[in-house]
Order: structure tokens, then sequence, then C-alpha cells
């Protein structure tokens, strides 16, 4: 039992350790932080799972929100904010990022374990559909380097990320899998435009910042934030998009949430929340709703981010 829980965990100890010696080795306590947004605010507690280090995070259209523990390997359904949660299933190999396929099932990507380290060689990882149900688990494709982030198109084709390895894998609607579909160090969490023409991630380890990479030919990208200094530090993690495409960035290290307002334009909606892991908007008309922003971390709980409600998600939401 200590070896899968100390294979689960690696992702939290290995990021935690890789950033936090860096600025322990230039003497410095913490990353710089952003200015702030305009009318940014003090997150507000919605949850949390004690001894859980919260890797994935969605909402389906009841307004439940599910998130993924990667000590446990289990996923968790919260009701509303304020209720307790309550385990659904558990995924062999350990439970990563989670995303809806077009046909409302969920996915959950498999492989969050110390093979992330190494999935480039090994590409170990899987995406698997989860009937929320009765907890079934059923792998639908593998062959990927990792799947700590996932995005997935309005056709059903998935991309799937890992911050430690170079590897962008993509699904086909049909189940064909490329684990090579583009080579791009670092990329966290992943986020496809309104028009599924880009996806976006964080760059946490190498180059950190955040970028966004054509569709249409993976071998282009753009960067919109390059980070320098203390900021260097920051540690980026899985984001998300607003309803004007804007990518709304948690970080590991300087505890804030970054919105992107252009290329080398952003502030912070919130700060305090150091160990955060990932984003998601809400869905439906109650519990976590449209146009909430929520926040998932390591430290096991969620918190709704006030500043960054989104009227457009709101008002385009059923």
């Amino acid at each position: 039992m200590r070896t899968r829980i100390f294979d689960r965990s690696i992702r939290v100890g290995v990021t935690g350790a890789l950033v936090a010696g860096s600025l322990l080795a230039l003497g410095v306590s913490g990353a710089a932080a952003a200015a702030p947004c305009p009318g940014s605010s003090p997150a507000v507690l919605s949850a949390q799972i004690p001894g859980a280090a919260l890797e994935g995070v969605t909402v389906d259209g009841q307004g439940r929100l599910y998130t993924t523990d990667l000590v446990s390997g289990r996923i968790f359904r919260v009701d509303a904010p304020g209720q307790a949660a309550v385990p659904i299933a558990t995924v062999p190999g350990g439970a990563g990022a989670l995303a809806w396929s077009p046909d409302g099932s969920l996915l959950v990507g498999t492989g969050a374990n110390a093979g992330v380290l190494i999935g480039d060689l090994t590409r170990a990882a899987s995406v698997a559909r989860v009937d929320v149900n009765s907890g079934a688990v059923t792998p639908i494709a593998g062959g990927l380097s990792a799947a700590n982030g996932l995005a997935v198109a309005h056709d059903g084709t998935i991309y799937a990320t890992n911050d430690f390895g170079s590897l962008i894998g993509k699904v086909s609607p049909g189940g064909a899998v490329d684990p090579a579909w583009a080579t791009f160090p670092s990329a966290n969490g992943a986020a496809l435009s309104g028009d599924n023409r880009w996806l976006y991630v964080s760059r946490t380890f190498a180059n950190p910042g955040v970028s966004r990479i054509s569709v249409d030919n993976p071998g282009y990208s753009e960067s919109l934030v390059d980070l320098g200094g203390f900021e260097t530090f920051s540690a980026p993690d899985g984001l998300t998009l607003d309803s004007r495409d804007r990518a709304i960035v948690p970080t590991d290290i300087s505890g804030e949430v970054w919105r992107i307002d252009g290329p080398g334009q952003y502030c912070s909606l919130t700060s305090g929340l150091q160990a955060s892991s990932v984003l998601t908007y809400g869905r439906g008309n109650s519990g976590f709703a449209a146009g909430h922003l929520y926040r998932a971390g390591f430290d096991g709980k969620i918190f709704e981010i006030p500043a960054g409600f989104d009227a457009g998600a709101q008002a385009a939401t059923p």
C-alpha cells in the first residue's frame, strides 16, 4: 500500500520539490506576484476532501462537481458547495484529468503515477470512460505519454498532455491514437478555444508560461505569457478558458489565479492559494453553477474564485 500511495502522489512531491527547491537555492520564500485584476477578491472555500491531492476537476450539467485524487486514485462527486464529497469510482493506475465527451460521458486520464516521469518512453497512460452511476471505468484509448491534462473537441477528438514530458497525444473519434501529435515540453492542462482551432496549455517547468497550439498545424504555437525573474517559479498549472477564450491559469507556488487578457498581459483574480492544480467553470443553474469559477488543489480543497465570474458563460450554459 505504501508503494501505491507513493507512486500515485509522486507528481505532487516532484512538483513541489523541483520548484520549491529552486526557490530555496535562491534564498527566496515565494514567487513574484502579478498585479491584481480590477475587482480581484479573496477565494471562498466550497468543499474539501481531507488527505486528498486533487488533480482533475469538472462539473456536469446539473451543477455537480467531480474531482480526482492522486493519493487514492478515486474520483469524487460533490453535489453542491458545502456538501461532503462522495467517492464514485477508483481508477486503476492513478486518476488524472477529467473531461466530458460530446455524448455526455465522463472521461478520465489514467497513469497519474511515477510513470509520468518517463511517459514519453513508456507511453503507459490511457483515457477511460466512467459510468458515474455504477462507478465502472472502461479504457477507450491507450499508448499515451500521460493525461494530466485533457481537452475534447466538438467531434470527440481528445488531446492529452504530460507536464513532465514533451509529447501531447491525440485520440481520434474513431479511437486511433497518435501519442506524438505535438512535441511541446512541459505542457500542462489543456483547453480548446470555442472554435476548436487552438489548444491552450500552461508550461510548468520548461520555459514557464502559457501558450496556444494550432490544432491544424501542431508544429506552430504562440506564446501568450513568458515568465521571467522570480515569476519563473510560479508553476502555472491546469488552466481553463472563459467565454471570451481568455486563459484562466492557477499557479502552484505563487498561489495566484491569473487571467490572460492578451499576449504578455495578465493579472491576478485572487491570491493565497498555494498548491493550486486545476480550474473549471461550473455548469447548470444550481450547485456549482454556470459562470462560477472553481479551483481544486493538492491541498484537497475546492475554492470559488468570485472575481472570475463569467456572465457570458452563465448566459450560454443551459
